[in-house]
């Protein structure tokens, strides 16, 4: 089964890190996403064969994100940026992992880390905007809105996110990540979670932090998003974490 390296994962987080810049948005702008909006809706009602018919509107939808200064937008504004950014281009990967008939986006090379788009005289991979610019906003509901074209990551939503509705859609996100099978009844009176909170649990605890790498205790964990469950796991206080399938796999509810 096809897993990633933890090591090579952990320093790939560092070196984005030491080498990227930390997001300060202090404008007021917004931006429009709406040409994203056909991907995800192919992708809603084709799958992969469907958004892979859509492969030049992501390309012309990065294009323009490109043209833009995150900085000069409101927080929301330049969170929902980020989130967007980084969703396309994961997208794209999905698709390049479905034409090219891999099973798992792992299996690209250089997939998460290679260049993706250049933002501001900065040539970021999909590994810099999630860890340098995503976390770095320290919303850890950001962990159930960002898709990395796998079975077991979250669902896309069907239309992109926008500033003045952020903190709603993210939300929702939570909630149906843990609906949709983050969350189940697991063995011996527990809660199963999915692994991406024994990966960044430490970012619930502590979201101050973000991005954290201080380890956290699976109560702590439990207690940090027992809001979002599902209410008939929430009486629970046992964690065990599910298995994470990297098949390829990319969604949108």
């Amino acid at each position: 089964m096809d897993q990633p390296s933890p090591i090579k994962v952990a320093w790939n987080i560092l070196r984005v890190l030491r080498t990227n810049s930390r997001p300060n948005p202090i404008g007021a702008g917004a931006v429009d996403h709406s040409p994203l909006s056909p991907v995800l809706e192919a992708l809603g009602e084709g799958g992969l064969p469907a958004a892979a018919e859509r492969g030049k509107d992501i390309s012309t939808y990065l294009e323009m994100m490109a043209g833009v200064e995150p900085d000069t937008l409101t927080r929301n504004e330049a969170l929902a940026y980020w989130l967007n950014l980084y969703n396309a281009g994961a997208v794209g990967l999905a698709i390049e992992t479905f034409r090219t008939g891999t099973t798992s986006v792992l299996r690209v090379p250089g997939g998460f880390s290679r260049p993706l788009v250049m933002v501001g005289g900065e040539e970021l991979s999909l590994d810099a905007i999630e860890h340098a610019k995503v976390r770095r906003f320290r919303d850890p509901r950001i962990h159930g809105a960002l898709v990395c074209g796998s079975l077991s990551c979250p669902t896309l939503r069907t239309t992109p996110y926008g500033g003045s509705g952020l903190d709603r859609q993210l939300d929702d996100q939570m909630r149906s990540f843990f609906a949709d099978g983050g969350a189940t009844a697991g063995q011996n009176d527990s809660v199963s979670l999915s692994r991406v909170l024994l990966w960044f649990g430490s970012d619930f605890v502590r979201p101050h932090r973000m991005p954290t790498f201080i380890p956290t205790s699976r109560k702590r964990i439990l207690q940090a998003v027992r809001r979002w469950l599902p209410s008939h796991l929430r009486e629970y206080e046992r964690v065990e974490f599910q298995d994470y399938d990297w098949g390829l796999g990319c969604a949108v509810r």
